[in-house]
Order: C-alpha cells, then structure tokens, then sequence
C-alpha cells in the first residue's frame, strides 16, 4: 500500500489483482479475484475490485485501494452532477472525464489501473487507464494487475467476436481463475459483473454456477 506524509512515499505499493473486461454481443463482462494483498500478507479474501459507477458503467481496481475507493467517490459524484447539469455522459465521456481526473492529479498520482466497461448505444465498450491518465479503448477485451499475462493468454486463445453473453461470462470468470492458479497475489474467488442494456449486475455465486452450467 501507499501512504504520503509531506510528499514521501512510506510504504510500497502493491499492485497483486486480476481485472478482466471483455465485450459481448449483449454488452460487457468484468470479472476480478478477490483476494487484498499487503507483501506476504492477505489483507482480506472478501475484497471488492469491481465497482457500479452508473446504471451503465462499472470499474474495476488494480492497486491502492484507498486511491481506488477515492476515484469511485469522485467518479459517481461527478457523474450525478452531470446528469443534472446537462445529461447523462456516454461510456467515452466518462472515460473522458475520468482520464482528465488522473492526469490532473500525475504529481501526486492515485496508484492504480483502471478497466471501465459500459454500454452505449453500439453495444458494449471498454477503456483502460494507467495512474498518469492515459486512455486506451479496447474493442474486445482487456486485463489488468499482476496476473494479466496468464489472464491474456486465455483471452487471446479463446476469445471470439461477437460473442455470445454466456459464453462471456465463462470465458472472463477461465481467465481470472488461470491467473488465480499461477499469481500468488490473485486468489480466494471470483467476483463477476455485467453490463447490458437491463443495467449493471454483480453476478452471485449461485448465479454464476447456473449460467456457466
């Protein structure tokens, strides 16, 4: 973790998470380990890495977990205002603003990436964004945190377009579960969520064996 005293870094940041985004033919699929991790120490096994910022939006964390709760707040406070002020921002307009909120803040930078998943009116779309606010889009999938790699190699190898929303979902929940198996910071279940035109659900554990099954 990381914590800043007169501009000093105490501490050391730790990054150990797996985050998977992926995109169906029903909108979007995010998928994360749930294990907190302190060094050698798990920190918690019940730790929430995917967040609902919008009926349409979600985010999941890699990294500090105080900079990542901090991002959520400011994100669906921002979020609501501009839904009063004008309208409801698009999936890119919140990836936008949130790449803006990061770069703004790169001296003194929130230690995490970032995976934002929604659902516009093309379908689902996917964004992921490193600490300085950089804005990547991703038409089909993505990963983040210390098990990517193994994550990717699952994506890469099973992934097809225009994939059907079940099969999202079992593919997204095979490529934690990879890394889980090989990156000691990765582990103690999975959290699943989706993104459709119906709105933004986290999937619970009996759920999930259903629709997998």
């Amino acid at each position: 973790m990381v914590d800043k005293q007169d501009g000093k870094e105490l501490g050391r940041l730790e990054t150990g998470t797996t985050t998977v985004g992926l995109t169906t033919e029903d909108g979007v699929v995010l998928a994360a380990d749930r294990r907190a991790s302190m060094g050698r120490l798990t920190a918690s096994k019940y730790a929430k890495k995917i967040y609902k910022l919008d009926d349409n939006l979600g985010l999941t964390i890699a990294g500090s977990v105080g900079d990542a709760q901090k991002i959520v707040r400011i994100m669906r406070a921002q979020l609501k205002l501009h839904r009063l002020e004008t309208k409801e921002l698009s999936v890119k307009g919140a990836g936008t603003l949130l790449s803006n909120i990061l770069h703004g803040n790169k001296m003194m930078p929130f230690m995490n990436q970032f995976i934002l998943g929604g659902v516009d009116d093309n379908g689902g779309v996917l964004y992921d964004l490193d600490p300085a606010g950089g804005l990547m889009a991703h038409e089909y999938f993505t990963a983040t945190g210390s098990g990517s790699q193994m994550a990717y190699g699952v994506l890469e190898d099973n992934y097809e377009e225009e994939m059907g929303h079940k099969d999202g979902i079992e593919l997204a929940k095979r490529a934690v579960q990879s890394a889980m198996e090989r990156d000691t910071a990765s582990g103690n279940g999975i959290m699943v969520a989706e993104i459709t035109e119906d709105g933004f659900e986290v999937l619970e554990q009996s759920k999930l064996k259903q629709v997998i099954e």
